[in-house]
């Protein structure tokens, strides 16, 4: 799952504008393609005068903390192309507000996670196509575990 945790003023973003980010990137993490269900996104507001940047308050910083599960980032390029793509989803909602923010994404091994007691199917499994489709967790056999798209080595189907 990719967990956000945004910490942010008291009153920088109403529920709408909670709603319509957590959908906008949930948007971006569906095109992967993950299940909705997998993006989780947490609020909270900080006080004025709790928020401190290089030791000085900060009443216009917005901290986004995001913790992946599901996937990992392989290699400089694709890290640098998401966070650029997660910053331009953002963008309207802190830059164009004239906030000052940070991202970071830290990434969690995948087999230390459940959903509903349920361990998430390998990625482009079966289970997890469905997973995507129903937008929710539930139940898998070994057969589900396999790749939608499974080519066998040459030689092996012909035995």
């Amino acid at each position: 799952m990719p967990l956000w945790k945004v910490y942010h003023p008291v009153g920088a973003f109403t529920a709408e504008d909670k709603k319509a980010l957590a959908r906008r990137v949930t948007e971006v993490y569906a095109m992967v393609p993950i299940p909705k269900f997998y993006v989780v996104f947490i609020y909270e507001e900080i006080a004025k005068d709790s928020c401190f940047v290089g030791g000085e308050p900060h009443n216009k910083f917005v901290r986004f903390k995001v913790d992946h599960i599901a996937r990992t980032l392989p290699g400089q390029v694709l890290r640098e192309w998401w966070i650029r793509t997660l910053d331009a989803v953002i963008a309207p909602y802190v830059k164009d507000r004239g906030y000052d923010w940070e991202i970071s994404v830290d990434e969690t091994p995948f087999d230390l996670w459940s959903l509903q007691g349920e361990i998430p199917p390998p990625f482009e499994s079966v289970a997890e196509k469905r997973w995507v489709k129903e937008n929710r967790a539930s139940p898998y056999t070994l057969a589900e575990k396999i790749p939608v798209n499974l080519i066998l080595a040459p030689g092996v189907a012909d035995r």
